[in-house]
């Protein structure tokens, strides 16, 4: 693959022949944002489980402590006091049949979609459309609930979704190059927290193998691991 003049300058930067410890490198990656606009940083964790196995899946949510950075806009699909509830805690979108009809019709606006349990018989009729896409409402990411007003106040403050692929790596967003150094390091430690948390009884062995950070036009950095799992102050 052939790289741009600007992605190899700043991989020289990146390089560096051991993973660097937490705080290096979460100084690293903000030196090699180079792009005209505000680039999105993002982690990926390579972990020790099997997802192929039911019992080694990983998916869960955390409130980044700092926020994505990124502007949410929410569409709650709800009836009755729902709605009101809905409005008054800042969802963008607030309906239900009319806003059903309007993404059968190709509408796609919403970046989170939360629905109440009641609603689901009709939402489940998007599964097709909000499925690939991630938009889908569940009850695992806190998406499918009747406390409405809690729903969409910490999608607006920062609540991401996480989930393994199929071959056991964790993509996540945690922040914008524009961030100061702590606030990255707060919501990737925060991230990190959740993960370490979460990991699967079955899973044996090394749990997080490798924690690489990056912009969305930068190289990637490798993280020092224990350098990372010791800010959780957690044991593995």
């Amino acid at each position: 693959m052939r790289r741009s003049k600007r992605y190899v300058q700043q991989a020289e930067k990146a390089r560096a022949e051991e993973a660097l410890p937490l705080d290096d490198a979460i100084s690293k990656v903000k030196e090699t944002a180079s792009a005209k606009f505000d680039e999105t940083v993002e982690v990926a964790f390579r972990l020790g489980i099997d997802p192929r196995k039911s019992d080694q899946q990983l998916r869960g949510t955390v409130v980044l402590p700092h926020g994505t950075g990124r502007s949410v806009k929410i569409l709650v699909l709800a009836k009755g006091e729902k709605v009101k509830e809905a409005e008054e805690a800042g969802a963008d979108f607030v309906g239900s049949d009319e806003y059903i009809e309007k993404i059968q019709g190709g509408w796609l606006e919403p970046d989170t979609i939360i629905a109440t349990p009641d609603m689901m018989k009709d939402v489940g009729k998007l599964g097709k459309i909000l499925g690939p896409r991630g938009l889908m409402p569940n009850p695992k990411s806190g998406t499918v609930t009747f406390d409405i007003g809690k729903a969409v106040e910490e999608a607006k403050a920062g609540k991401i979704e996480y989930r393994t692929d199929k071959t056991a790596n964790l993509h996540a967003v945690f922040g914008k190059a524009s961030f100061e150094e702590p606030q990255l390091r707060g919501n990737l430690v925060e991230l990190a927290r959740e993960i370490l948390k979460a990991r699967p009884a079955a899973a044996k062995g090394q749990y997080v193998r490798n924690v690489t950070i990056s912009t969305t036009m930068g190289p990637g950095i490798d993280v020092n691991v224990p350098s990372l799992v010791d800010a959780t102050k957690l044991k593995i």
